[in-house]
Parts: structure tokens; C-alpha cells; sequence
């Protein structure tokens, strides 16, 4: 889609600057292999891709049919965040979505009816992928915390061949890993089993974005009211709270520099100064910036995937990259916003 919006002015980035000072927490914050948020089983291809239903999945479940179940809702575009194979909160608002849509019981819990509602997708949940030089040649580099340090590269991109296929396809690196053991996921030339997740139905245009609070969610909706999408997303914190109301989508940046002025940021250091921080994946607004009517506020990408509604953002609401980038190619210019508790 064609933007209005090239690169946002210092004050686009008020609440982003700080999100990111707030949410880097080391020295290798965004580059460092991700903290898994739940115990990563050995996970059985065969397992994967077994269509069986064999008992209800809850809020405390994992292993290989949660990842069948996050990789079928991430193609039916109700979005699970980073898949790990857990039942944690953002897969749990993730089934309820796709059974408000299908109009089953919401509960949250993968039972026979939304198994087999799930499964109207007949693809494979797993495909193949062949490494390629491409991948392999980076550059890759540490991403470090500080917002001076930051700038000062050339670029935020990927800190490894990991991260950056973990971001393809959805997926926690070390759940990757898991799915392709004994395999160098960073060997060009090498086969690995992937989640088939880039050959999902195209997302029609949405008429209608909805950010829910309570849910922390981010939802796209059609004339008739029906959810095309839904996403997990952090939308504010204390002191910087969601501005509900009614607001607009005023266009879309992709690989958005960031401006970033220490003098608009509560938590920002003494010492810090005006800097532009290069685009790239782990650029603090990650790979697109949504700009809303409302001054100040967008929704956005993250460097950090495994946070989304987990953790506070500074007002903006906070998609992964993927999510973000799907959003993107379904908004225009003028499309209703609504932002709501």
C-alpha cells in the first residue's frame, strides 16, 4: 500500500523511545536468544502433523499438538504471537477469536468442535525449507540496549540466522531448533522442517480496526462486523495509558527510521541526546509504524516478539513484526481506528 507517510517527526515517537528504553534490558536485549516462557519439549514431526484430536488443549498444555493448533490459527489470521508450543495467554484470546468467529463457545479451550473447525484448512502444518546462501551472509550483529549505541550503527538487523528465520515463520528460534534436531539451522544448503505459514489465504481489507484493552488485542473487521484478523498486542501502561476513542489510520511507514528526542521520555537517561536510530528488525518500532490520527500514536513492530501481551508499552500498541506487517497491507488511509477498554 502507498503511504502519506515517510518518516515520522520526533513527536510520532513519543511513546515508542520510551517502550524500547523501558523494555531493553541487557546489553544483548534484542539480539540475545529468547527467554522461552514455558518448558520447550522434544517436539516429533510425525506429532506436528498428526490431524488426531486426542484430548482437549487448556492454558497449561504443550507440546507438538499446541504447535499444530498455533500454526492452523496463525493461517486462519487469528495470530498466536510467537509460536512455542504453549498454551499461554495470547494462543488462549487467539482460540477464543477463531470461535467467536466460527460461532462456537469461547472458552479458550481447543475441544472437538473448534479441532475440527481448524482443520477446514487441509494444508500441511509443516513444510520444507531449504537454507540459502542468502540467509546465511548477514550481516549479522549484537544489538545493543542503549539508545546512543544504537544509533551509531549502521543498521538494527538480525543477530542471527535463528532470529531471522524464527521471524519468517512465526516461530521461537528454540522451537525451530527443536522441530530440525541434529541440523545447523545457520548450513546453507541444509533441509528444515518449518511451519507452513507463508502460504495462508490472502487477508481481504479491513473497514474497521479494533484495539481492545481488556483483550489486549488488535483486531481487523469487514463491513458486516465479521473478524478478518485478530493479534495479540500490548496497548499502554500507567503512565502512558491507550487513548481510547474514535481515530483514523492515517497511512503506513515500512522500515521506519527512529527519531528519538530524551526530553519527551519520563524514563530516559541524563546523558542521552537527540539521535536517529537506523530501521531494521530490531529497530525499537521493529519493521512498520501505522500512524493513527490521534498525535503521538500507532500501532507498530517490536524487536522482541515474545513480549507482546506480556508486557506494558508507553500509550502505542505493540504487534510482532509479522502481525504488524499484515495489518499493514490490509489498512489505508482514513480507515475507522477504534480504540477501546
Amino acid at each position: 500500500m502507498t503511504s502519506p507517510i515517510h518518516h515520522p517527526s520526533p513527536c510520532q515517537w513519543l511513546c515508542l523511545c520510551a517502550a524500547a528504553v523501558l523494555h531493553a534490558t541487557s546489553a544483548v536485549a534484542a539480539a540475545a536468544p529468547r527467554k522461552a516462557t514455558a518448558p520447550i519439549l522434544p517436539l516429533s514431526v510425525n506429532a506436528v502433523e498428526s490431524t488426531s484430536f486426542v484430548a482437549p488443549l487448556t492454558s497449561k498444555s504443550r507440546g507438538a499438538s499446541v504447535l499444530h493448533v498455533q500454526i492452523l490459527l496463525d493461517r486462519a489470521h487469528f495470530s498466536p504471537g510467537e509460536m512455542d508450543g504453549a498454551m499461554g495467554l495470547n494462543t488462549t484470546k487467539a482460540v477464543k477469536g477463531f470461535q467467536r468467529r466460527n460461532e462456537l463457545p469461547a472458552s479458550g479451550i481447543v475441544d472437538a468442535p473448534t479441532w475440527a473447525a481448524l482443520h477446514s484448512d487441509k494444508a500441511p502444518v509443516l513444510t520444507s525449507y531449504v537454507v540459502t546462501e542468502a540467509d546465511v551472509a548477514g550481516p549479522f550483529q549484537t544489538i545493543p540496549a542503549g539508545m546512543m549505541e544504537q544509533a551509531a550503527l549502521p543498521a538494527l538487523g538480525y543477530a542471527s540466522v535463528a532470529e531471522a528465520l524464527g521471524e519468517r515463520f512465526h516461530i521461537k528460534p528454540q522451537v525451530l531448533q527443536h522441530l530440525n534436531t541434529g541440523k545447523s539451522l545457520g548450513k546453507a544448503g541444509e533441509t528444515l522442517n518449518v511451519p507452513n505459514v507463508l502460504d495462508s489465504a490472502p487477508l481481504a481489507s479491513a473497514a474497521k480496526v479494533v484495539v481492545d484493552q481488556s483483550e489486549s488485542t488488535v483486531s481487523l473487521l469487514d463491513e458486516a462486523g465479521t473478524t478478518l484478523a485478530q493479534f495479540p498486542a500490548s496497548t499502554g501502561s500507567r503512565h502512558d495509558p491507550l487513548p481510547v476513542g474514535q481515530w483514523k489510520v492515517n497511512g503506513v511507514s515500512r522500515d521506519p527510521e527512529f527519531s528519538y528526542n530524551p526530553k519527551l521520555f519520563w524514563d530516559a537517561k541524563s546523558q542521552h541526546t537527540k539521535a536517529t536510530i537506523p530501521p531494521g528488525p530490531n529497530n525499537p518500532v521493529g519493521v512498520v509504524w501505522v500512524d493513527l490520527s490521534k498525535p503521538h500514536y500507532g500501532i507498530h513492530g517490536t524487536p522482541m516478539p515474545a513480549n507482546i501481551g506480556r508486557t506494558e508499552s508507553h500509550g502505542c500498541i505493540r504487534l510482532t513484526n509479522w502481525d504488524a506487517k499484515k495489518l499493514a497491507d490490509a489498512v489505508r488511509p482514513g480507515l475507522p481506528a477504534v480504540l477501546q477498554q
